[in-house]
């Protein structure tokens, strides 16, 4: 899981450790902010399948791409992906009326990692593998999906990027 790549504005490219997980992945799920379509066709050809939406950075050519909203039902787990869910104050029982009908919901644009259950729903957000922000660490997460079940949830820390000049 992916969210707030914001390619190439924070960083020309992924780094090598999230395309590993990549090309290992039977899905990929990007919660927006890409701000240009490039790594969207690089993430189209590099993954076996894509779960994705647009974020508020995220121009016109994504817009038209990319649903606010991207939903589907993998091994028996509703999923939903979306950017933004508001203020952390009560995002549990917001998300959880919003959206019913769905066990997983993916967002992003806080750039702060977040793994919470409310009433059935799971909430998770990657951060970011390039704008650490105010966090320790650039990240991003997997999951195992099985039989309707999140499991297995990890958080990847990334290492510090070093900079060429």
């Amino acid at each position: 899981m992916l969210a707030d790549t914001h390619v190439p504005a924070r960083a020309r490219v992924l780094p090598a450790q999230v395309w590993d997980r990549v090309e290992s992945a039977d899905l990929v799920i990007h919660a927006g902010d890409w701000v240009t379509a490039g790594l969207l066709d690089e993430l189209v050809d590099r993954s076996r399948r894509l779960l994705a939406c647009w974020g508020n950075n995220d121009g016109p050519e994504l817009r038209a791409r990319l649903p606010e909203l991207a939903v589907a039902t993998v091994a028996g787990v509703r999923i939903g992906v979306v950017h933004e869910t508001g203020a952390s104050t009560g995002r549990q029982a917001r998300m959880r009326a919003a959206y019913p009908e769905l066990d997983l919901l993916v967002f992003g644009h806080s750039h702060i990692p977040w793994d919470t259950e409310a009433d059935g729903l799971r909430l998770l957000n990657p951060g970011s593998p390039t704008d650490r922000r105010r966090q320790p660490h650039c990240t991003f997460m997997t999951a195992t999906l099985l039989a309707g079940r999140v499991e297995d949830v990890r958080l990847h820390r990334l290492p510090p990027r070093t900079r060429s000049r």
